[in-house]
């Protein structure tokens, strides 16, 4: 549906962008939200840094547009759900544990 705006006034155009951001902020926040209900209080994730470390760390919290991680370090991050991968269950337990061998 094309819609025309040759004809609308300064003022309505104002209005029609105001319109829009906030649909499009509405649009990302529920991408967020979405995004953020995959991952559960107490999940091991992980992320990258502003600095491209790899930061591992337990989800303690979620906010409005984040989530609180503590990392293993202590400290603590509010990160954007968009950014966070979940830790493989092997990597949770520290290392993955050896096979115990069997006696014949």
């Amino acid at each position: 549906m094309p819609i025309d705006i040759d004809h609308l006034t300064e003022a309505e155009l104002v209005d029609l962008n105001h319109r829009v951001v906030e649909r499009l902020r509405f649009l990302h926040q529920m991408r967020s939200h979405k995004k953020m209900l995959d991952f559960h209080i107490g999940e091991r994730v992980s992320f990258q840094s502003q600095t491209g470390a790899i930061v591992i760390g337990v989800l303690t919290r979620y906010n409005k547009r984040t989530v609180t991680v503590v990392a293993h370090s202590g400290e603590r991050w509010n990160v954007s759900p968009n950014l966070l991968q979940p830790v493989a269950k092997e990597a949770n337990d520290g290392a993955a544990k050896a096979p115990t061998p069997v006696k014949k």
